[in-house]
C-alpha cells in the first residue's frame, strides 16, 4: 500500500515480478492511463477508457533480464532502492531493462486500476491500510521531537545511528503498548467486563498519549519489574514514564 506519490510504472512492475501485489491509492484515478495487450480486442465499454497498449515484445525480448533482477531482489544480492535509482537513471546499460520492467507494471496498474475502480471493499483496505501505516509515522515524528523529524547531522557522522536509534524506540513503544494492552483486557475480563474481540482488534499498539516523550524521565525500576514482572496497572490516567 502507498499514496499517490509512491507509485509508478516501474515499481508496479517490480512488485509484479516478485509475486506481490502492489495496491497505492490514487488521488488521480480518473485520468490514469489504462492499457491493453491488443488493439483490437473488443473489450466492450472499456474500448474507450484503454487506448494505450503494452509492448509486449520488449517483454519478450527483455524476459532473462527480468527474471535475473527479480532474482537478485529476491535472493538479497541487491537492495530495491539501488535498483530502482539504477533503473529510474536511464543509462544505456539499464534502459531497456527499465523500459521491459515498466510494459509489465502497465498490465499490472490496469488490473489495479478496475479493481480500485469497481470494488468498494478494496478501497476501503487500502485507506485503513495507509492511516495503520500514518498513525506509525505519527509516533516516530512524537519520539523525534528534538529537531522536528529533521536529520541534520552529515551521513558518514551518525545519521545511520539516529534512524537506527528511533526505529528501536519505536518497537520498544510498540512492544511495551501491546504487552500491557493485553494486560489491561484481561483485567477487564476478570473484573467481568464485556470485551468483543471485534473490538480488541481495532485497538493499535502505536499510541503515545500516555507516555512521557519529553520532560523528566524516571528510569528506578519497582522491586517486581526489577525480578522480571509487569507493572502496576495505572488507573488514574497518569503519564507512564
Amino acid at each position: 500500500m502507498s499514496g499517490t506519490g509512491g507509485y509508478s510504472d516501474l515499481v508496479f512492475g517490480l512488485f509484479r515480478l516478485l509475486g506481490y501485489q502492489f495496491s497505492p491509492r490514487l488521488a488521480d484515478a480518473g485520468g490514469a492511463r489504462f492499457w491493453r495487450l491488443d488493439r483490437g480486442a473488443d473489450d466492450g465499454p472499456l474500448n474507450q477508457v484503454g487506448r494505450h497498449q503494452v509492448d509486449t515484445g520488449l517483454m519478450r525480448e527483455g524476459w532473462d533480464d527480468l527474471l535475473r533482477a527479480a532474482a537478485s531482489l529476491a535472493g538479497g544480492v541487491t537492495r530495491a532502492n539501488n535498483l530502482v535509482r539504477a533503473l529510474r537513471g536511464r543509462g544505456p546499460q539499464t534502459a531497456a531493462l527499465a523500459q521491459a520492467i515498466a510494459e509489465v507494471g502497465r498490465v499490472a496498474k490496469t488490473v489495479h486500476l478496475l479493481d480500485y475502480c469497481t470494488d468498494e471493499s478494496f478501497r476501503r483496505r487500502i485507506q485503513g491500510q495507509l492511516n495503520r501505516a500514518e498513525t506509525r509515522h505519527s509516533l516516530a515524528r512524537a519520539v523525534f521531537h528534538g529537531r522536528r523529524g529533521e536529520l541534520h547531522r552529515p551521513y558518514r557522522d551518525g545519521q545511520e545511528d539516529q534512524i537506527s536509534a528511533l526505529g528501536l524506540v519505536v518497537n520498544c513503544i510498540a512492544l511495551w503498548n501491546t504487552i500491557y494492552t493485553g494486560r489491561v483486557l484481561e483485567h477487564l475480563r476478570a473484573g467481568g467486563h464485556p470485551v468483543h474481540d471485534e473490538d480488541a482488534e481495532r485497538l493499535s499498539p502505536l499510541g503515545h498519549d500516555h507516555i512521557n516523550l519529553v520532560g523528566r524521565y524516571r528510569l528506578t525500576l519497582a522491586e517486581r519489574v526489577r525480578r522480571g514482572g509487569d507493572r502496576e496497572l495505572s488507573t488514574s490516567g497518569q503519564i507512564a514514564s
